[in-house]
C-alpha cells in the first residue's frame, strides 16, 4: 500500500504542474498578461521561465530523480505563487481569493513530506544513475 500511495503522490503532482505548464505554453500571452497584472516586469519571459520550470519538476517527480530538491523547490513556488497571486492584497476583491491562497498551504505540506521522504523504492532513478554507478530500481 505504501508503493501505491507513493507512486500515485508522484503521479499527482506530476499532473498538477504539467496541467500548468500545459496552460502556459497553451496561451503564453494570456499567462504573460497574468503575471504583468500582478504587477511583475518582464512577464513574457518569466512566464516561458515558468513553464519549463513546471516540465522540469514534472520529470523530476515522474522520474524521482533529484526528486527531494524539487519538491523543495516546488514547495518554495507555491509559496511564492499563493503570496504573489492569491496573497492578502487580493483578498478585498474577491473574498474567494483567501481560498484559493489557504489551498496552496495543503500543496505545500504534501511536497514538504515528499521532500522529506522521497520518491520510494519503486521507479525512481537514483542518484548514482548519473555518476555510473547504477540505474533506475
Amino acid at each position: 500500500m505504501k508503493t501505491i500511495a507513493i507512486l500515485a503522490a508522484r503521479l499527482i503532482f506530476a499532473a498538477v504542474f504539467l496541467m500548468a505548464a500545459a496552460f502556459k505554453f497553451a496561451g503564453m500571452a494570456d499567462t504573460a498578461s497574468y503575471i504583468a497584472a500582478a504587477g511583475f516586469p518582464f512577464a513574457l519571459p518569466l512566464a516561458w521561465i515558468a513553464a519549463f520550470f513546471e516540465l522540469a519538476l514534472v520529470l523530476a517527480f515522474l522520474t524521482g530523480a533529484y526528486f527531494s530538491e524539487a519538491a523543495l523547490l516546488a514547495g518554495a513556488y507555491v509559496l511564492f505563487l499563493a503570496f504573489s497571486f492569491h496573497g492578502p492584497s487580493h483578498w478585498q476583491g474577491n473574498q474567494a481569493e483567501f481560498g484559493f491562497f489557504v489551498d496552496h498551504f495543503t500543496f505545500i505540506a504534501g511536497l514538504l513530506f515528499a521532500a522529506v521522504h522521497g520518491p520510494g523504492n519503486m521507479l525512481a532513478v537514483r542518484r548514482s544513475a548519473f555518476n555510473g554507478t547504477h540505474a533506475a530500481a
